[in-house]
């Protein structure tokens, strides 16, 4: 076997050892904590004491992973108001990244899909907003969730690809809903660039590795005085603001 042959060989031994190592960061602090996470989700009024083991539970993946997060901020949430945040979605560290860079608690509106993963999603079916994307009725009950819990003066986090596009895909498409939503409220909307999400960990099996994961928090977008029509031209503000920040300082 020639010497490249072999550092392949390592490579892919690596990279399977890595995955398996993902699944065991996910999976131990939910198996430590389930009795407390329990507890923290049987009322809603204690869905903040969740959030804070949920960053916990995100931060002790991405540095167990080796991911040296640095999180530049143009602008800085107020502890005591609700926003929309959205973000490009690439990856399943996606999901620990947003954790650990936003401190006022949030919910989650993602695919229902994701509810079937074991251990993880026994917490995810029962504190995030589950949607069917192929279903008007369940569309339109993620709106009525989600503004029950803005009144309960949380947050909304939405990726509004939708979904992980293409490996060729800088950026995707963007649904409406999350800016119909935040429309609908009059809550700010919190743009952010995830720059290095797909280089460190895509779902694309053999690659990735540990390194540097830059977030950047943009200044928000006002939806003040927005009406439903208008909810097109914010969605293409936002994607063109994330899109260009990507084309230009992904590679940085």
């Amino acid at each position: 076997m020639s010497s490249f042959e072999t550092m392949k060989l390592f490579k892919y031994i690596f990279w399977i050892l890595y995955r398996i190592w993902f699944y065991i960061l996910v999976a131990l602090p939910i198996v430590a904590l389930l009795p407390i996470l329990i507890i923290s989700i049987s009322r809603e009024q204690w869905y903040k004491h969740f959030f804070k083991l949920a960053r916990f539970w995100a931060k002790f993946i991405l540095i167990g992973m080796g991911f040296n997060y640095k999180i530049v901020r143009e602008q800085i949430p107020d502890p005591k108001a609700s926003y929309m945040f959205v973000a490009n979605h690439t990856s399943m560290t996606d999901i620990m990244l947003m954790l650990a860079v936003v401190k006022n608690p949030f919910v989650f509106v993602g695919k229902k899909e994701l509810a079937k993963i074991p251990l993880f999603g026994f917490l995810y079916k029962r504190t995030c907003i589950l949607v069917d994307r192929s279903s008007a009725k369940s569309r339109q009950a993620v709106f009525l969730r989600a503004k029950r819990r803005l009144n309960q003066g949380l947050s909304i986090c939405i990726f509004p690809e939708g979904g992980v596009p293409e490996e060729s895909i800088v950026l995707d498409e963007f649904k409406d809903g999350a800016f119909r939503m935040a429309i609908n409220q009059q809550i700010p909307i919190v743009p952010m660039t995830f720059y290095d999400n797909k280089k460190r960990f895509p779902f694309t099996f053999f690659s990735g590795g540990p390194g540097q994961m830059r977030a950047m928090v943009h200044k928000f977008i006002s939806t003040d005085g927005l009406q439903i029509e208008d909810t097109k031209d914010l969605n293409t503000k936002v994607r063109e603001l994330i899109l260009n920040d990507l084309i230009t300082n992904a590679k940085a």
